[in-house]
């Protein structure tokens, strides 16, 4: 009987660089000769972290349309696909950035209805330092509402393990803050540092990952109608546009150019974006920008390094605002840019809404 495929589940709140750290993850584990699956998750469809994962060369699998907690037995499917053609020997697992309440309603289900079949690592959980300093010290003012920041801190609550990502942007003195503030608000609870972009500290967290044991045991006391709410207040927008135009044009420059647009137009109608991200692929190469705060520059995470005629463009975005503002503002930005740039737009898909209250399709109450 073959050994149970490790399931590495790493949450954390919308821009903490979830993505980043499973490829990251992901890189260490395939130069160990270690066969790795992927799934993400997402509550529309075409999603930056698939087009990047799978252009890295992994094989991705996507439960789109609602978290894994309220479409649980799609995860259980996509997770299968993804041993097809070869079984992998680690899956890791992406969820929505607004979920929490993940230990009972995946983690737990998992170990109870498919022990066999998976091992469960410990439960990493990214905290993002410019969230964390400002939710976690009183009386700082955040961008988000309290219901927001309610969903941040049960995320928080329910991990085995936090990690401060970023810390190449930190000195020693804000990191030790940032940890003393963790320390106060999740006593007891492993407190990580690296930087998913440099890769610093990832052998000590890959280190961690690797124990063998009960995880996945704090079951969250949550109120459901805060946490919907707190969801809700957000407006998503996934978009995606093929770019053509007879004169070439720098690939990174027309994603910085879309995402800085995009800030302004949002800082003028006072929306605070939780995350924005747009990726352009063609013909094997790719690059990514990203905005993960009002207060933040725009991050081009990774470059294609590309001049091209053809890109294809995905947008997404997720922002204090209305869904109706969020698509108006996304589509005109994108549609100033093609006439700036003489580039006839193809828009493939385009959908903005408020995510629906969750319905998990299991929630255990104790642990197994």
């Amino acid at each position: 009987m073959s050994d149970p495929i490790r399931y590495v589940m790493v949450g954390g709140f919308l821009g903490a660089g979830k993505t980043t750290t499973l490829a990251r993850l992901a890189g260490m584990y395939r130069e160990r000769g270690l066969n790795v699956g992927i799934v993400t998750n997402d509550q529309a469809e075409d999603l930056v972290d698939t087009g990047l994962l799978r252009s890295m060369g992994y094989n991705v699998e996507e439960v789109a349309g609602a978290c894994f907690c309220c479409n649980f037995d799609e995860l259980m499917d996509r997770m299968q696909t993804l041993g097809v053609d070869e079984r992998p020997d680690i899956i890791l697992a992406e969820p929505v950035g607004s979920c929490t309440d993940l230990v009972a309603t995946v983690i737990q289900p998992l170990k109870h209805l498919f022990g066999r079949e998976f091992e469960v690592a410990p439960y990493m959980v990214i905290l993002k330092p410019s969230h964390g300093k400002k939710i976690l010290s009183a009386g700082s003012r955040t961008g988000f509402s309290p219901k927001a920041e309610y969903i941040l801190k049960k995320q928080l609550e329910e991990a085995d393990a936090i990690l401060i990502n970023r810390c190449d942007e930190l000195s020693a003195a804000e990191a030790d803050e940032l940890e003393q503030l963790l320390n106060q608000f999740a006593p007891g609870t492993p407190v990580l540092r690296g930087s998913a972009v440099e890769g610093t500290g990832f052998d000590g967290i890959a280190e961690f990952l690797e124990q063998k044991g009960d995880f996945g045991q704090k079951i969250l006391d949550i109120d459901y109608d805060v946490y919907a709410e707190g969801e809700a207040e957000l407006g998503w927008l996934n978009c995606s546009v093929r770019m053509r135009s007879e004169a070439t044009f720098e690939l990174d420059a027309v994603l910085v150019e879309i995402v800085e647009q995009i800030r302004a137009e949002l800082l003028r109608n006072d929306a605070e974006p939780a995350h924005l991200k747009t990726i352009g692929l063609w013909e094997g190469f790719f690059g990514v920008a990203n905005l993960i705060s009002s207060d933040s520059d725009v991050r081009l995470s990774l470059p294609s390094g590309q001049s091209c005629g053809v890109a294809d463009v995905i947008v997404n975005a997720r922002v204090a605002c209305s869904p109706e503002l969020l698509e108006q503002i996304v589509t005109d930005v994108l549609k100033q840019i093609g006439e700036q740039r003489k580039a006839e737009l193809e828009f493939r898909q385009l959908r903005s809404f408020r995510p629906g209250r969750p319905e998990p399709t299991h929630r255990y109450s104790g642990t197994k």
